[in-house]
């Protein structure tokens, strides 16, 4: 061991016993170090964890992009896409394609013996990827569809259900206004467009509950076919087709891509630009987690500066001693650096502690609970990457010895003519 750490863990030492003025100050500043680190570890994995919980929400019940017909008409029903064979080869030849399913969507309104409520149905095919509602079926199971038949099978949301009373295995009725071309006497020529109403029934045959409340309110899943019949659309005619990539983080990229293939013939917009709301809120929320991560980098630093400098005055004339015997103002601040050092490790340990400990408690017992109708998800979601935490702990090491450096300037002024005098 070195003479400047020998002095060091003296000093340390020290600095713990019942007499000294640093004493306080010495556990203020590693309190203030642990709070901080717990603080920041919270905010990490609550920020992330929120993110990736409601990305995976939102592109679980929607898709990474979507292609759609580029008409706009004012009653808000989707007008009819059909994508080629050939194109459809190029989109699936894309290294990054995911996956690609067919969907369509209609407004309905669904009828009870007690309510009436609007309903928002989504066709979905046989090659829909249902893995992300099996995670979040409540009741029943989830439907089977294939190209032959036609499906009457129901899987409605549980809130939904809820407010209807609607139960599991129970016929409903729903009603829709559709658009048909009218091609009879009465018409002014065969592009005009009539409407009728109509009437379908459905089994309910699952319950699901994400969570989120945008969707859950009114969301149901049937067959597309049901959907194609009631709009009058042949069978290769579809409302969306939807796509899964390989890489989120890389999505706008990907999506000039598959606009060089599709062209501008369709739509293509990300779950970004549909949702552009919600992607909003959530850069704000990492704009939060910056600012509450640098607000206790600051305080933390301001703890070590404090009792790092309450140690270098209580101990003024120790430095005049060295400093008459020949230490230089580098062996000094050595010195000093290693109680710096001491003082921030033992900080560290404890926040981690209480920090990972906190979030690990969080991700597996969820005590914490949202509510669902303002954050989309029913309890703080939180992820748990010990490379973010080891990145975190390195920065706040860094900071602090920067921020550390200040207070042993001080150390420079100190003159053993100047202490001893009064010893």
């Amino acid at each position: 061991m070195n003479l400047e750490r020998f002095i060091a863990n003296r000093i340390t030492h020290s600095a713990n016993g019942s007499n000294n003025i640093s004493k306080p100050i010495v556990k203020i500043g590693i309190i203030g170090i642990a709070l901080g680190i717990s603080v920041m570890i919270l905010t990490i994995g609550i920020v992330f964890g929120f993110k990736s919980e409601i990305i995976n929400k939102i592109t679980g019940i929607t898709s990474h992009i979507t292609i759609t017909n580029v008409s706009i008409n004012p009653s808000s029903e989707q007008d009819p896409i059909k994508i080629s064979e050939d194109t459809l080869k190029m989109l699936r030849a894309l290294p990054y394609l995911k996956h690609l399913q067919t969907t369509a969507l209609k407004n309905g309104i669904i009828k009870t013996k007690a309510e009436n409520e609007g309903i928002y149905l989504k066709g979905v095919s046989g090659n829909y990827d249902f893995s992300f509602l099996k995670k979040y079926l409540v009741e029943g199971k989830i439907p089977e569809y294939n190209d032959t038949a036609v499906s009457k099978q129901l899987l409605i949301s549980k809130k939904l259900a809820d407010r209807l009373g609607i139960k599991l295995g129970q016929k409903v009725l729903v009603y829709f206004i559709t658009r048909k071309r009218a091609n009879d006497s009465t018409s002014q020529g065969s592009n005009m467009m009539g409407y009728e109403q109509r009437v379908k029934d459905y089994n309910v045959c699952g319950i699901f509950n994400t969570g989120f409340a945008e969707f859950d309110n009114n969301l149901a899943y049937v067959d597309i076919k049901q959907i194609q019949r009631l709009n009058y659309w042949q069978n290769n005619e579809v409302g969306n087709y939807e796509v899964f990539v390989d890489d989120f983080s890389k999505l706008d990229i990907y999506l000039e891509g598959f606009e060089d293939v599709i062209g501008y013939n369709y739509n293509v917009a990300s779950v970004k630009q549909l949702h552009a709301n919600i992607f909003s809120w959530l850069d704000m929320v990492d704009v939060n987690g910056i600012i509450i991560v640098t607000l206790m980098i600051m305080v933390a630093g301001v703890n070590m500066i404090t009792a790092l400098l309450i140690l270098i005055l209580e101990r003024a004339n120790m430095v005049g001693l060295i400093k008459s015997i020949g230490m230089s103002n580098v062996k000094v601040r050595k010195i000093f650096f290693y109680i710096s050092l001491r003082l921030l490790w033992r900080g560290l340990l404890y926040g981690n502690i209480i920090g990972i400990g906190l979030v690990l408690i969080q991700y597996y017992f969820k005590p914490v609970g949202l509510d669902s109708e303002t954050y989309y998800v029913e309890y703080v979601p939180v992820i748990f990457d010990p490379l973010y935490i080891l990145m975190l702990n390195v920065g706040i090491i860094f900071s602090c010895l920067i921020m550390m450096f200040l207070p042993t300037l001080i150390l420079t002024k100190i003159t053993p003519i100047k202490t001893l005098r009064f010893d």
